[in-house]
């Protein structure tokens, strides 16, 4: 089995979504960050606006709209703190 990261995904008003996570993609103000087992830790500001990706084992990617916030990575896991997240509608 790969290495799995605990991603947590907060917004101001509630836990958005939390679970395990074989990658997580977020674009900062310093440019678009690929996140894997064993980063190492770091603090970025997210840029506005912009989206976060989740890929799980098996292939399923989730994506989320954020507004604001910051990505926390630490050797617990990364943690996505924003003002706002909604789920991303799917590119047509």
């Amino acid at each position: 089995m790969a290495q799995q990261l605990h991603v947590e995904l907060v917004a101001v008003e509630e836990k958005v979504w939390s679970g395990e996570a074989e990658m997580v993609v977020a674009r900062t103000t310093e440019g678009e960050l690929g996140v894997l087992p064993g980063h190492a830790p770091l603090l970025g500001q997210l840029a506005e606006p912009s989206q976060v990706r989740i890929k799980q084992a098996g292939g399923q990617q989730l994506a989320y709209d954020v507004a604001g916030g910051f990505l926390s990575v630490t050797g617990e896991g990364v943690t996505v703190l924003a003002e706002s997240a909604t789920p991303a509608t799917p590119a047509r």
